[in-house]
């Protein structure tokens, strides 16, 4: 049973992603004059690499630094409103990228509130790399949430008892044992900023644009399948790299040994109030203020009843209607593609790592790669439904994979045994 259940997502996957990528290896290598090593001699290729990896990088190195102090305060401190800006931090990451983009604009855009004071981020490298951290600060803040309260709160008193400071016993005990989970939420960072493709197509603009625009600029505008497929190439290849990385590390922290956690404190000292300050300002300045200001911009048109004649409109109606027919078939489709994924690896023992980082191949590849790569190798289906929903689908279900492989794993082995023992079918 377990067997057929994984034939479901191999499947899928073999023919959604597997023959893309296949196909577009062989567009890469068969690229003619512009061979595969063509791209590092190319002056303006290279540039487009070489920036999409530094603005990944900066914005790593910029989440940790301003991530890992706010998760510290969450993870230390009770105070009134905590579990509401844990829920609000998710917002940024959970809107459509082209409303953080459009937010971000709104914001310090040439039009945006900072633009009006004369702080205009267009043209320049910043708006894009705000737009990263807005986008995704949310991945480390929650990891490290979760990471600062696994710390054994036998260390960190013992230390304390042996003198530590707070400093002391924060890089000595907690540092270290937060460490791995803030480095896998820093791989994530790096590789959704090196994957992705909205943010940098709406705030990169042409001087900034990273290679999954440009991909898209090849092939869309000047059908240089060519040069499009051999920079494709490589940047699956990188993405593979970092995505590696990421497994690794997620197999480390696979089964983590539970200690008991630091009991949080209510905030009682200058020190709490003044760190429960500066969390709230750090959040608004990076994740509520793109938001705020998209709302201000669009407050006259929302305040104006005939701007909602829009709604009305045959044309948005259909719009409408596809995005919820479209959500709900990607998800469909997602749910049982997941649910097989992670059932079958919790009985493929032998396969069970090998299967497992095969729900991470939908990270590896990028989504502007995912569509040149099903353009090339079904022609006859362009834009049609099942392609589109497939697509979406591909995206959506290693989040469900994973989730489900973790709630699984934290199951006792007892009670699978003890319904089998009452005679419970596996189903």
């Amino acid at each position: 049973m377990r067997l057929a259940l994984a034939l479901i997502p191999l499947l899928f996957l073999a023919l959604v992603a597997v023959a893309p990528v296949a196909r577009l290896l062989a567009e890469g290598w068969g690229a003619g004059e512009f061979g595969f090593w063509s791209l590092w001699a190319d002056d303006y290729l290279r540039g487009r690499v070489l920036w999409s990896l530094a603005q990944a990088g900066i914005t790593s190195v910029a989440a940790l630094l301003v991530g890992v102090p706010l998760a510290w305060v969450l993870a230390r401190i009770d105070f009134t409103g905590r579990g509401l800006v844990l829920r609000a931090l998710m917002l940024p990451f959970v809107v459509p990228t082209l409303v953080a983009a459009m937010g971000v604009l709104a914001l310090a855009g040439p039009r945006g509130v900072l633009g009006v004071l004369g702080i205009d981020g267009s043209g320049t490298p910043w708006l894009l790399l705000y737009g990263n951290l807005f986008f995704n600060l949310c991945l480390v803040v929650r990891a490290g949430v979760d990471a600062f309260e696994h710390v054994s709160a036998t260390r960190v008193a013992a230390a304390r008892t042996l003198g530590a400071s707070p400093w002391r016993v924060f890089l000595r005990v907690e540092w270290p044992e937060a460490r791995p989970w803030l480095a896998s939420a820093a791989c994530l960072v790096f590789l959704y900023c090196l994957s992705g493709f909205g943010l940098a197509l709406v705030l990169g603009g042409q001087r900034w644009a990273t290679a999954e625009v440009e991909i898209y600029t090849l092939v869309a505008h000047e059908l240089a399948l060519g040069q499009a497929g051999v920079l494709a190439v490589w940047m699956l290849l990188l993405n593979g790299a970092v995505a590696l990385a990421y497994a690794a590390i997620e197999q480390r922290l696979a089964a983590p040994a539970r200690a008991a956690p630091l009991a949080r404190r209510t905030v009682a000292s200058p020190g709490d109030r003044l760190a429960v300050a500066g969390l709230h300002a750090t959040l608004f300045a990076l994740a509520g203020a793109p938001l705020l200001a998209l709302l201000l911009r669009t407050a006259p048109a929302l305040l104006d009843g005939a701007a909602w004649a829009v709604l009305r409109e045959p044309a948005t109606l259909h719009a409408l209607f596809n995005t919820l027919r479209f959500s709900a078939m990607a998800l469909a489709l997602a749910l049982v593609l997941g649910v097989a994924h992670a059932l079958s690896a919790q009985g493929l023992r032998r396969l069970c790592l090998a299967w497992r980082a095969a729900a991470f191949l939908p990270f590896v590849v990028s989504p502007v790669t995912v569509a040149f790569g099903l353009l090339l190798l079904y022609p006859a289906f362009t834009a049609s439904l099942p392609l589109l929903v497939a697509a979406y689908a591909l995206i959506a279900y290693p989040f469900i994979a994973r989730a489900l492989a973790a709630a699984l794993d934290a199951l006792p082995p007892s009670l699978a045994q003890a319904a089998a023992t009452l005679g419970a079918s596996p189903a």
